[in-house]
């Protein structure tokens, strides 16, 4: 069995986590301005309680993106300095099927539609399909656009943030009937991930680690406020 230390920052939540021997052990921290301050802690925590050297690990999983932009930045820059340190490959996963694997564990859905709060009026979001043997495929690719544009294709169950800060937008629709909003991107799923991805050989070097970014503005200039706030109101009037 594989070795993955797993870190994940990019929502409120930061998480860290080890599977060793097929034990899942996590560490994590919420409320907190700056995960770059506590992420380390609590990898060197998880580490030095199971009693394994970071070498002596397979391989680092990180949470991509797409999230918070500082949060996704933090993550893939802590995983390849300790990927660097102890050259290990790195295995960047993407936050929507981490939540998506969470929900999946949780409800046991087999159809999820994971939905992740993207300020600025929008909402990243992505679906996914579950097979038998945990495997899975994906039915809408990770998308960012406004609440009221997500298209859910069937009735998956949805999950994540983006349901409580846009929830105006998805009631009454059929997938809101069952929800998980509670949910985040956590670094136990990036590690169960993790795993199968270094099983498969996806493993790339730490220099060619990037994270997933959906949007390349990360801030509305006043005058985009402005009009954003105008074009509300006339919609309302």
């Amino acid at each position: 069995m594989s070795t993955i230390l797993a870190i994940e920052t990019s929502a409120d939540l930061a998480s860290a986590a080890l599977l060793s021997n097929g034990a899942l052990t996590v560490r994590e921290s919420a409320g907190v301005a700056n995960h770059s301050q506590t992420i380390l802690p609590m990898v060197q925590e998880l580490l030095r309680d199971a009693g394994v050297a970071l070498a002596d690990c397979d391989a680092i999983a990180f949470g991509s993106g797409p999230g918070s932009f500082t949060g996704v930045r933090t993550a893939c820059g802590i995983a390849q300095g300790l990927a660097f340190g102890a050259e290990l490959p790195l295995l960047p996963t993407v936050t929507l099927l981490a939540l998506a694997r969470a929900c999946h564990e949780q409800s046991g859905a087999a159809e999820v539609l994971a939905i992740i709060d993207a300020r600025m009026g929008e909402v990243y979001w992505a679906q996914y399909r579950f097979g038998t043997d945990a495997d899975w495929q994906i039915v809408v690719e990770p998308t960012l656009s406004s609440a009221s544009d997500v298209a859910a294709i069937g009735t998956p169950v949805a999950c994540g943030n983006g349901l409580k800060a846009y929830e105006p937008d998805f009631a009454g629709r059929a997938f809101f009937e069952k929800t998980w909003a509670d949910l985040v991107p956590h670094a136990a799923q990036v590690a169960t991930l993790g795993a199968t991805a270094f099983a498969r050989g996806d493993g790339v070097y730490a220099d060619a680690a990037e994270p997933l970014y959906l949007r390349n503005k990360v801030a509305l200039t006043t005058s985009e406020r402005m009009a954003k706030a105008e074009a509300a109101r006339r919609e309302t009037a």
